[in-house]
């Protein structure tokens, strides 16, 4: 396990991660070596709030990409005050969004401890699912989140014309969060425009990730977050080992430092944001 850094002056939160991936509620698969090593750790939910809260990562948000990760979530946020929820289908699963499927996860999305509607969104680099599959289940997750009042977490990945597209053409909810954001300035600047939330994680530290610090650049801090998506996308110098909450400071200085802002000028302000993106906790 990496070593913790050094804690934060002010608090902040992690406004992604997967703790069901983490404490080995979903069994990895052998293709899944990054959760295989988390689950090897023999986490507790308990034990990953502790790690976090000892550097200033007070709270956090963990994300849905089935229906079963959803409601173990959703039942995990209703234990913890200091844990919310997201619930849906990712875009990898859609050709599971059936419409029994969608009607469970906006029946869990109107729950008090589920704040966000996402995973959802758009991958064309696995295309595991067909895209009209992804575009038919990304249309029917934004809808339950206009119905429910929730945050829409979008997952892009190579589609961000096309990410971009649906939302104007469908009609955007009020909160809309681009997850572990993957773009350049250039993207940076239309969901500023539009007034999307940008949430950066680990790879925004990584050297051969010019573009993503130029977008942190670029985003107005009053649309940034920051999550780790563990047990993924660890920063640097922990590549290649598994991600957790407690690693949030990493990847708030780095942006920081971008930003050329203050850690804690930084985190206040991300603080407030997720107030915005996820209610008062």
């Amino acid at each position: 396990m990496p070593a913790a850094p050094e804690p934060l002056t002010g608090d902040v939160f992690d406004s992604h991660c997967h703790l069901d991936i983490m404490v080995g509620n979903r069994q990895a698969s052998s293709g899944d070596p990054v959760a295989q090593a988390a689950q090897a750790a023999e986490a507790s939910v308990e034990r990953i709030l502790e790690e976090a809260r000892a550097v200033g990562v007070t709270r956090l948000v963990t994300i849905g990409y089935d229906l079963g990760s959803s409601r173990w979530n959703t039942d995990v946020a209703r234990i913890h005050p200091d844990v919310y929820a997201g619930v849906a289908i990712h875009p990898n699963e859609a050709h599971a969004a059936t419409p029994e499927v969608l009607a469970e996860i906006e029946e869990m999305a109107g729950e008090p401890q589920v704040r966000a509607v996402g995973e959802t969104g758009l991958d064309y680099y696995r295309d595991w699912a067909s895209r009209d599959d992804q575009h038919a289940s990304f249309r029917a997750h934004i809808e339950i989140a206009k119905r429910t009042g929730k945050a829409l977490v979008i997952h892009d990945r190579d589609a961000h014309d096309d990410v971009l597209r649906v939302l104007a053409d469908q009609g955007a909810p009020d909160v809309v969060v681009f997850h572990s954001f993957s773009g350049d300035a250039e993207l940076a600047r239309k969901c500023a425009d539009a007034g999307y939330f940008m949430s950066f994680s680990g790879p925004v530290t990584y050297k051969n990730a010019g573009y993503l610090r130029e977008a942190a650049e670029t985003a107005p801090k009053e649309l940034i977050l920051v999550e780790t998506d563990a047990p993924y996308l660890p920063p640097v110098p922990h590549r290649g080992k598994p991600n957790a909450p407690y690693l949030i400071p990493l990847v708030l200085r780095c942006l920081a430092e971008v930003k050329g802002m203050d850690p804690g000028e930084l985190a206040a302000a991300i603080r407030a944001n997720g107030e915005t993106v996820f209610g008062a906790w």
